[in-house]
């Protein structure tokens, strides 16, 4: 992982090159900070964001009938993507919902279809408890939850790694890049630039309360 400043010195600009573990606390203090503010959201805050995003997914993306579409069970903290659900499933559209691989070794993630009751597993997190499942690239759209995010499509996330590891055939692809990639944040989970890992896969929109941002690859 690098970085790299630009010195004000009067003959030259110079480039730094920072070691790994620094861009790496620099992460972790974001994400710790970021992770605190949200956790600060209240209830009747988080219900109305939740309602917000859904309307604005609905403006832009225009769900279609037949959509591979997958969400996720929200902790208690992060963005609730229950609405986003309902208006999914109202359009007709097949959801999916991430199971994390039982395997710790693995450390995997699958997207099964949202039948049934869900269980809760090790994380904490609902995931559906059924055989039907679809793979990653036959998805249509994928909203993921987020810690932080920039404008290039960096996502920062807890540190599992799980949907970098998912969707690392993204990484790839010179021209086709489906499924698309859309977080879902508060506006306040945006930060001006996120120091690039090599095992990122960069978003293609992360839609807010405040609206949808269309990211660039940098």
């Amino acid at each position: 992982m690098l970085l790299w400043f630009e010195s004000n010195g009067s003959h030259r600009h110079r480039r730094v090159t920072l070691p790994d573990h620094a861009a790496d606390a620099a992460r972790r203090t974001l994400r710790a900070s970021l992770a605190a503010r949200r956790r600060g959201v209240s209830p009747g805050a988080r219900a109305r964001a939740a309602h917000l995003v859904a309307h604005h997914a609905e403006r832009a993306l225009h769900l279609k009938a037949g959509w591979r579409v997958a969400l996720y069970a929200a902790l208690p903290a992060e963005l609730d993507a229950t609405p986003l659900i309902e208006l999914a499933r109202a359009r007709g559209c097949h959801i999916y919902l991430p199971r994390i691989d039982r395997a710790r070794r693995a450390r995997g993630m699958r997207f099964l279809k949202m039948t049934g009751a869900l269980k809760r597993n090790r994380l904490g997190i609902d995931e559906p408890d059924n055989p039907e499942r679809i793979g990653a690239r036959w998805l249509d759209v994928v909203f993921l939850p987020l810690v932080g995010f920039d404008r290039h499509g960096l996502r920062l996330g807890t540190g599992g790694g799980f949907y970098d590891r998912a969707f690392a055939f993204r990484r790839f692809r010179q021209t086709w890049h489906a499924p698309r990639l859309v977080g879902l944040a508060y506006a306040f989970q945006e930060v001006a630039r996120i120091a690039p890992a090599a095992h990122d896969v960069r978003m293609d929109a992360v839609i807010t309360d405040e609206g949808i941002i269309r990211c660039t690859t940098g």
